[in-house]
């Protein structure tokens, strides 16, 4: 189609599309090797912090204990799943998109479970409320 208007040519329709699945693999390298780090620098510890509050009567911790052990457990599985990533360009987009993103999903959502059941003060991050309305205090 795009010859045939004589906008690009075959190889700048290749070229392209190379140039367009080589930013999405890096984006999406950023935000996975931001989210692990964000998850094994501060939310981990601030987590263990969080528990260790409980010790004394643990049967008030709730769901911490599950959901704070499942981060780690799904984190370590995200770590694993990038080992594997395909080096050839297209498959490392599409493993990116059909096996990394899901996993991330499930990492987030359980730190946003988190963010619920932490202290606010051991919060490590910025809440997206903090970052909202932080000019009106």
């Amino acid at each position: 189609l795009f010859s045939e208007m004589g906008i690009f040519t075959p190889e700048e329709c290749d070229a392209r599309a190379e140039a367009l699945l080589e930013n999405y693999s890096t984006t999406l390298g950023v935000e996975v090797s931001t989210l692990i780090q964000m998850v094994e620098s501060g939310i981990l510890p601030a987590c263990v912090t969080d528990l260790a509050t409980y010790e004394a009567l643990p049967g008030l911790a709730g769901e911490r204990k599950g959901t704070y052990s499942s981060i780690k457990t799904e984190v370590d599985k995200l770590k694993g799943l990038l080992a594997k990533k395909p080096r050839d360009l297209q498959k490392e987009a599409t493993y990116l998109c059909d096996v990394i993103r899901p996993q991330m999903l499930a990492v987030r959502k359980l730190v946003d479970k988190a963010e619920g059941l932490l202290d606010k003060n051991l919060y490590p991050y910025p809440t997206y409320e903090e970052l909202i309305y932080a000019h009106h205090s």
